[in-house]
């Protein structure tokens, strides 16, 4: 299999290539034909090996559904993974344009190479592996709106989820330890997004005939904010929940290093460090609306707004941490301060049971494609559909997999892939589909 998959690499690789060069930004503000040329893109991908396509529509972005009967009796595998990117963001800051792939040491550079195209070519990849012989039915589904929060998954499952039952469901959005060690996601936070509107005045005034006595919603604002934290930076939202990590040898220094973390900038909370970043609450200021440094006058400004992030344990309960953070932020508001809490988006969090004869294979593919056991990780963003598959197909085996490493940086510049692992992983997805075929029936 791993001949086969090497000798399928370099057509696999042109057809990534041409996927990201297709900008499939589904934020509004971008130009959504690209996004349904990405979608026709998948859908005929599909359609040459051999799969029954149709491209869907609830009310979002296009999603591509397809499926190839397995033989008789055998087990079904719904692949999953998404076609829609991040925007690129500023072309100045990528050392190659965005849209055009881009080979260096080992690595192709490309909004969208890994996150998720890249998830999208692996599946195509084990179904070339397997040519007329697939061993399992399979059902692919490749949404179009991950990045923009998934609103019409909900209506997708409702109207066509009978199309994409499954007795396992592999989710290509994640990432492996680092090169050359593969893993399994077996734990998601969840996610809370507001914002908060803190308002002091009816309209602004002249900051020398006022300040001293009348507070600006710009200061109020930033105490509120820094409420959120206790000294040590952990999250002082009282009431959240909280988990353990894995027992994986982390460093700070490792730590540091990925997230470019300056001398002389402490690390903050307390606990292992994957705690807290995989099975701990964590908040973060992600935006402010206020006047500019430019544009800034000797005023008091009236109101001033923050969105917040919030990541939340695996297994806490989404609008009941929502509350928690509203009931500390009002309960917080500096000096009498007007303050509205406004939810924008949440997410439930995922926590796999990971044991059974379909896990049993997958580790064992992973350890057939890169020579070594595979570890069981956490991620501390958030992929709420995860959690949207897990309640509706409950006796579904789930494995959260993909085919980032740690200097992917996905959705930032520079995002990239590392061939060398994406081959491994095009090798694993072609031995899992094997492996569940070959299970008793």
């Amino acid at each position: 299999m791993r001949q086969r998959v090497a000798g399928l690499m370099p057509a696999v690789r042109a057809d990534l290539e041409a996927l990201t060069r297709i900008p499939s930004v589904s934020l509004d503000a971008f130009d959504q034909a690209n996004v349904e040329t990405s979608a026709e893109a998948t859908a005929q991908l599909l359609r040459a090996e051999g799969l029954e396509v149709e491209i869907v529509r609830e009310g979002g972005r296009p999603a591509v559904i397809g499926h190839r009967a397995g033989p008789e009796g055998a087990p079904t595998v719904m692949l999953y993974a998404h076609h829609d990117v991040q925007p690129p963001g500023d072309d100045a800051d990528w050392d190659s344009p965005p849209f055009e792939p881009t080979e260096r040491d080992g690595r192709l550079y490309g909004r969208g190479a890994a996150d998720d195209k890249a998830g999208v070519m692996a599946h195509v990849a084990a179904l070339r592996a397997h040519g007329d012989d697939l061993p399992v039915g399979v059902t692919v589904f490749v949404e179009g709106e991950e990045e923009i929060g998934s609103d019409s998954l909900p209506t997708i499952l409702e109207r066509h989820g009978e199309k994409l039952r499954a007795d396992a469901i592999v989710l290509a959005d994640s990432q492996n330890w680092d090169v050359g060690t593969p893993a399994l996601t077996t734990t998601l936070r969840g996610m809370i997004r507001v914002v908060v509107t803190v308002t002091t005045l009816d309209h602004g005034v002249h900051s020398g005939m006022f300040g001293g006595a009348v507070p600006d919603a710009i200061t109020a604002l930033v105490r509120l904010l820094a409420t959120m934290h206790d000294d040590a930076g952990d999250v002082a939202v009282a009431g959240l929940g909280a988990g353990e990590a894995s027992d994986l040898d982390y460093p700070e220094e490792r730590l540091r290093a990925e997230s470019g973390l300056l001398d002389g900038v402490e690390v903050i909370g307390s606990g292992s460090l994957l705690s807290r970043l995989w099975t701990r609450p964590a908040i973060t200021t992600i935006g402010l609306d206020t006047p500019t440094v430019e544009r800034s006058s000797n005023t008091l400004v009236p109101s001033a707004r923050a969105k917040i992030s919030m990541r939340i344990a695996p297994d806490q309960d989404d609008l009941a941490a929502y509350e928690l953070l509203r009931e500390h932020l009002l309960a917080h508001a500096p000096w009498g301060a007007r303050v509205e809490v406004e939810l924008e988006e949440k997410g439930l969090g995922f926590a796999a049971d990971a044991q059974g004869p379909v896990y049993d294979q997958a580790r064992a593919a992973f350890a057939d494609a890169w020579g070594r056991e595979p570890v069981d990780v956490g991620v501390g963003g958030s992929i709420p559909f995860v959690a949207a598959f897990a309640e509706r197909f409950p006796e579904a085996a789930i494995l959260v997999t993909g085919v980032e490493d740690p200097d992917t940086r996905a959705h930032g510049a520079n995002e990239s892939l590392h061939l060398g692992e994406f081959e491994r992983v095009c090798v694993a997805e072609a031995l899992l589909l094997a492996r569940i075929g070959a299970l008793p029936r």
